[in-house]
């Protein structure tokens, strides 16, 4: 994942999972430049929440996504997240968690698994977990990469050997199904599952999950494609070479650059910007003139009422 940042991650060892943009308390985001540099995320939105939230301030105490780049060289645990309706399942303040994946990069064993194969039962997952045959009732396929994947709340699922972005509720409650006999590095022991609690989050209505129809919205000056619209988020991609408009008023949105370089124009500032950085634009701020220097791809993210 190092070749997504223009900055080194932190450490030796290696990392599967970059949050670059969190209002949580064990990881909040600060403000890189400017006049409120070093100012945390949480601090902003409780000082200036109109600013910040616009039209939604009212709703959100705290910023309501999470937005992450992860990197699953090897197969990740078999997880469910409970949904915003399960409470006994989500500690005090906590979400549930509905999320989304782009993906950025592949390999020749690439893999996601989402949601059950026809006719799986409770009784087949719960044995499964016991004698090591949870993925054979896992409905699976094989990622390309650009494909979109949306996983709500309640469905049963992990990947490997692929890069992703992922956009989700301002969560993390998981709950670790199966683990395919992974020994925890900094132990020597297998790390901790909680069988009970997925068990009781799987949604068993769910059949497989696969990649999203992408629906395009407009092809000049650039071709603008909806991914995702749920409840919790919205998510479009933006592709192409001609300069175009992002952000909108009113409402925050979050812009995630994927591939290629530029730079974004505001109040009669410029900012450049390349693969791997991602901006937050508080609703004061509104629409953003971006000038691609070549191709570009970006993400823009937005709260659902943002539109």
């Amino acid at each position: 994942m190092d070749g997504m940042f223009r900055s080194p991650l932190p450490g030796d060892g290696p990392i599967g999972e970059a949050w670059v943009l969190s209002d949580r308390d064990d990881h909040t985001s600060v403000v890189a430049e400017g006049d409120l540099k070093g100012k945390t995320i949480a601090e902003l939105t409780k000082e200036f929440p109109e600013e910040m939230l616009g039209r939604v301030a009212k709703k959100f105490s705290r910023f309501p996504l999470l937005l992450k780049f992860l990197d699953a060289k090897n197969l990740l645990s078999v997880q469910v997240h409970p949904s915003d309706k399960q409470t006994e399942y989500l500690p005090a303040g906590e979400h549930g968690k509905t999320e989304a994946w782009v993906v950025l990069e592949t390999g020749e064993n690439s893999v996601v698994y989402g949601g059950l194969k026809p006719g799986a039962t409770s009784d087949d997952i719960w044995r499964g977990t016991s004698d090591g045959t949870v993925a054979e009732h896992l409905a699976s396929f094989t990622p390309n990469r650009g494909d979109g994947i949306f996983l709500e709340a309640g469905t049963v699922h992990t990947m490997g050997d692929v890069v992703v972005f992922e956009v989700q509720e301002n969560s993390d409650v998981t709950f670790r199904l199966f683990d395919w006999g992974h020994i925890d590095p900094y132990t020597n022991l297998p790390r901790a599952l909680q069988v009970a609690e997925a068990m009781a989050c799987i949604d068993f209505e769910r059949g497989a999950v696969g990649p999203v129809v992408p629906t395009i919205v407009e092809e000049t000056p650039v071709l603008r494609e909806k991914l995702f619209s749920c409840e919790f988020f919205e998510t479009w991609r933006l592709t192409g070479e001609s300069p175009f408009m992002v952000g909108a008023a009113g409402a925050p949105r979050v812009i995630v650059f994927i591939d290629g370089k530029g730079m974004v124009d505001h109040d009669g500032a410029t900012y450049d910007f390349e693969k791997g950085d991602v901006v937050l634009l508080p609703a004061a701020v509104g629409a953003c003139f971006l000038r691609p220097s070549g191709q570009v791809a970006v993400l823009e993210v937005s709260l659902p009422d943002g539109s």
